[in-house]
């Protein structure tokens, strides 16, 4: 997904984007992910979206699992403020809502509410700095969320796809700080997503949380965990048109990972 601080063009080719997306399109042929990568992102200056990576020892498995069909969902920024999730084939949807530590997604509200209404697996994220306080960031998202109604199994994730000039051990101990913190305030592990190759360099350690891992250059599921996490909850295979994904989970095993209230 595009990164925050994107230029003027890349957004006005994103809202052309937008205009061919037709929720439920699966397309093959995506480009091979390379280095950072995952959800679609924002600065306070324009739209964005991005969201996660998590393994779930038990349940979330490789594509090789046997008799498990692969649930379809979306993930969705203000880079699509209108999409129609009433004629989406999505079993769930993931929404941006924060970044940093002021930007709020300006199309989730709308997303959420309509995710409500159309009663399938429904996830927040947040677009992770590590170069500012974690756990500002982490109290930022919640309270963003928390003015939203909620619904047991509603998804809370960290997607983290920048370093900003911090070391591993920096942007590891950042993540840590801002999971766990999370984990704390509402008695659920929230996802981690990433791209493959950023996940694998700078999540060691975090295979508590389950894995949404974006890795455009495998077909849908055919992808292996990174890092230290055994296995993958949900896999983002293209982002064309709209960013797309698969889970490993059915849509009641999703729910179990969410928020009990």
């Amino acid at each position: 997904m595009p990164k925050p601080q994107l230029a003027a063009t890349l957004k006005n080719q994103l809202s052309e984007r937008f205009g061919l997306a037709v929720g439920g399109a699966i397309l093959a042929g995506a480009v091979a992910l390379t280095g950072v990568t995952g959800t679609a992102l924002a600065s306070p200056a324009g739209p964005g979206a991005g969201p996660v990576a998590g393994a779930v020892v038990g349940h979330a498995a490789t594509h090789q699992h046997a008799g498990h069909a692969l649930s379809y969902g979306l993930d969705i920024s203000n880079y699509e403020p209108l999409y129609d999730w009433s004629a989406s084939s999505a079993q769930f949807g993931i929404v941006k809502a924060t970044e940093g530590t002021a930007f709020r997604d300006a199309s989730f509200a709308r997303h959420w509410r309509e995710l409500g209404d159309k009663g399938i697996v429904r996830g927040a994220y947040h677009f992770g700095h590590p170069g500012n306080d974690p756990i500002a960031e982490a109290d930022h998202f919640l309270a963003v969320v928390n003015a939203q109604p909620a619904k047991p199994g509603d998804l809370l994730v960290l997607d983290l796809e920048t370093t900003d000039g911090r070391s591993v051990d920096q942007v590891n101990a950042w993540a840590k700080a801002w999971l766990s913190h999370v984990k704390a305030r509402t008695g659920i592990a929230p996802m981690f997503y990433s791209g493959w190759n950023f996940a694998d360099t700078y999540g060691k350690g975090l295979a508590e949380y389950p894995l949404w891992v974006a890795h455009y250059g495998r077909a849908k599921g055919a992808v292996t965990p990174p890092a230290d996490w055994k296995s993958w909850t949900i896999h983002q295979y293209t982002d064309s048109p709209i960013d797309q994904n698969v889970s490993a989970l059915s849509p009641d095993e999703l729910r179990a990972l969410g928020r009990r209230a």
